[in-house]
């Protein structure tokens, strides 16, 4: 792969959120005969099913099983502009490949920008309970369409790297079947593509591709999958310097998502160089988004301390997406990182305040 790979933003979705009835009123003016509506979320808004291709090869993926999770909605949208503009990439893909989408299973929780859906419930947690009806929509589709491989696709926070330093921007997973991590011929399948896909992107996007902890969650959808005999894929899109909105991120996931179906349409179920799987760094729980160093307390004692921030992403009265800095941590953080760090040495902490409180939003200023 090249920088020349084309890439076109969908101008009609330009940012990270994305509302239910503007990406349906989309999809129906532009793939009236190409999408279905195949369920209803926990609160009655339809979920969507996009399916393209003639192929014998059959890909089912889903976007936003946590709502907040938009950029593979993005992606996928971002991907079909490529399409049109490059039917040669299409043509010969889908000729050996069919694709069944599912565009925002979480309507409920995309609406509102929350992880889970209207009820509270983590549908990615919800296989084994079939609680919500966004599970049971997914279940009835994968379980029924004798699917060669599945395309799980997720956010990540801007907590991880690849190595300490650069953020892990992409990271892929092939889930484990067993509490074991038993390197299974599934396992073998999805670790072949994501390999496939790591090869391709490494040089464009050098550092900051990752694996995923294998560790096997008994209740998650890519496990319970895996463990009933279908190749599941998981995308993880996070962070990348200076990009809360994660442009550049969407940018390189469209990428992976071509070059994961490219991959599937080549290697049809063969298990090729899925070694190349393990020379990919894992993922690090190392950065927060901010660090106030040697922070200078209003206290009747000397109090000198280090506070780390998280930007939590909330919907504001327009639905106009926003990053509110919270008070994640306070303390001795030499052993922490983060994306932006601010010596405070010799500055004074304005607040009205002795001190700041845990898990609130950030109401000082260092100056």
């Amino acid at each position: 792969m090249t920088n020349s790979f084309p890439y076109f933003q969908n101008v009609n979705f330009p940012k990270r959120y994305i509302s239910p009835e503007k990406l349906f009123s989309y999809l129906q003016d532009n793939y009236s005969d190409q999408i279905k509506e195949v369920g209803k979320s926990s609160l009655g808004k339809p979920i969507y099913m996009l399916s393209l291709g003639t192929g014998n090869i059959k890909v089912a993926g889903w976007s936003q099983m946590h709502g907040n999770e938009s950029t593979a909605t993005l992606a996928m949208l971002d991907l079909l502009a490529i399409f049109e503009k490059h039917p040669e990439l299409k043509n010969k893909l889908f000729s050996l490949i069919k694709l069944d989408f599912i565009f925002m299973l979480n309507p409920d929780g995309s609406e509102n920008w929350t992880r889970r859906n209207a009820y509270d419930i983590d549908i990615n947690r919800d296989f084994l309970m079939n609680s919500s009806n966004e599970m049971r929509v997914l279940k009835s589709i994968v379980l029924e369409g004798d699917y060669a491989y599945l395309l799980n696709l997720h956010d990540q926070r801007t907590i991880f790297t690849t190595d300490g330093q650069h953020p892990a921007t992409l990271s892929f997973l092939a889930s484990s079947e067993n509490f074991e991590r038993e390197v299974t011929e599934n396992r073998k399948k999805s670790m072949a593509v994501i390999a496939a896909i790591y090869m391709q992107m490494k040089q464009v996007l050098p550092n900051r591709i990752a694996t995923y902890t294998d560790e096997f969650y008994p209740t998650s959808s890519g496990d319970n999958l895996m463990k009933l005999g279908i190749p599941s894929i998981l995308f993880e899109g996070g962070y990348y310097e200076n990009d809360l909105e994660r442009v550049k991120t969407r940018e390189y996931y469209t990428q992976a998502l071509y070059f994961a179906l490219k991959a599937i349409s080549v290697l049809k179920g063969d298990t090729l160089s899925y070694e190349t799987y393990f020379d990919i760094p894992l993922n690090k729980e190392t950065h927060f988004d901010l660090i106030y160093r040697n922070v200078k307390l209003n206290t009747e004692f000397e109090c000198i301390m280090d506070i780390a921030v998280q930007y939590r992403e909330m919907l504001d009265d327009s639905k106009e997406l926003t990053y509110q800095p919270y008070v994640i941590e306070v303390g001795d953080l030499n052993h922490k990182k983060a994306w932006k760090e601010i010596d405070c040495t010799g500055k004074k902490f304005i607040s009205q305040k002795k001190f700041p409180k845990l898990d609130s939003l950030v109401d000082f200023t260092i100056e």
